[in-house]
């Protein structure tokens, strides 16, 4: 069998490592593989190359993809969408094994309703991919945030500031909650719950009654104000998904904070720092173990399906399940993460 892996979206720590362990395990059922260069384009142009044991040998801790990525959505237009079905018949691809977010794995389940064997594997360093506990890439954006508050916690103290660190996070603000309780933020906010500006300034000058007039805010890019009515963007131009480029709820706060409470205030926007890099211990681990259990599902043919963490046993689900609604954080650990507001 020859089996095709694509890797789709924004790069994310643990990508090559289930590129390698895919084509580890499946060197032992005597598969072929063939990489699929830069997403979906890479179907619709056609851009491939051999995947071998050799050809993998040593990814396990780089960042990034071998196969490249984008955002292309061979979906938007039924001349790409056709050129996906002749490029994989013409490749010869018995199976594709996408690995991406809930963009790229609605494409994988789009093209299984027209013939295509389909598996999904989650990956979004954003944690909002449905029916998983945890996607890879998750935990290494998490450490990266966690790092960086550790080191503005010193320069914001020593200049008596208010520091607003805008983090990634759309629809879902599970970086700035488990980075934010990390790394000792004073104030987090996310996109589930529109956060009150008078409110966040209150945290911050009962903090200087304390005599701590310095704090940290962590923001989710997706937080807005209840003032207003929806996500603060760059401008409106939208990806090939239809997606906004967000970006600019940390430099608005930050002047308001100033405005409102005459402290002087900051933004920092970790923004692509938290996605590049090598993988954590524990993305290396579960990457390789969603390639594995990825390609054992090729060798069941049992497709359509997304491998999946549940407690700590790798299961699979549905790829219409996987994509059906955005994961948002759990309000339990939000109510935890507020015990330490202020």
């Amino acid at each position: 069998m020859n089996i095709g892996i694509l890797t789709g979206g924004g790069d994310c720590p643990g990508l090559n490592a289930v590129i390698r362990a895919v084509v580890k395990r499946g060197a032992q059922f005597g598969y072929e593989f063939t990489g699929i260069r830069d997403g979906w384009k890479g179907l619709v142009e056609p851009m491939t190359t051999k995947l071998t044991l050799a050809s993998v040998s040593g990814l396990l801790p780089t960042g990034g993809t071998v196969l490249g990525t984008s955002r292309t959505n061979p979906m938007k237009s039924e001349k790409d969408t056709e050129a996906v079905l002749e490029n994989i018949k013409a490749l010869g691809l018995d199976a594709l094994i996408a690995i991406g977010g809930d963009d790229t794995l609605g494409v994988a389940a789009k093209l299984y309703a027209k013939g295509i064997k389909t598996i999904g594997v989650p990956k979004t360093i954003d944690n909002d991919l449905s029916g998983t506990d945890f996607t890879f890439g998750f935990d290494t954006a998490v450490s990266i945030v966690t790092w960086a508050l550790d080191r503005l916690h010193s320069t914001t103290e020593a200049h008596h500031r208010v520091m607003v660190v805008e983090v990634m996070g759309r629809h879902a603000g599970w970086i700035a909650v488990y980075g934010g309780l990390a790394g000792g933020a004073d104030v987090i906010l996310i996109p589930e719950k529109p956060f009150d500006v008078d409110a966040v300034c209150g945290f911050i000058t009962k903090r200087c009654g304390m005599g701590k007039c310095f704090s940290l805010v962590v923001a989710a890019e997706g937080a807005y104000p209840k003032e207003m009515s929806g996500m603060i963007t760059k401008d409106k131009e939208l990806d090939a998904f239809g997606h906004a480029k967000l970006g600019g709820v940390g430099e608005f706060l930050a002047k308001e904070i100033e405005k409102r409470t005459k402290i002087e205030s900051r933004h920092v926007v970790l923004g692509h720092l938290q996605r590049g890099g090598t993988p954590t211990a524990y993305d290396r681990i579960l990457a390789t173990r969603y390639g594995v259990r990825a390609i054992e599902l090729v060798h069941e043919a049992s497709f359509v399906r997304m491998v999946a963490l549940q407690g700590n046993n790798i299961v699979d689900i549905s790829l219409a399940e996987a994509t059906s609604k955005t994961k948002t954080v759990d309000p339990e650990i939000y109510r935890i993460a507020e015990i330490f507001f202020g």
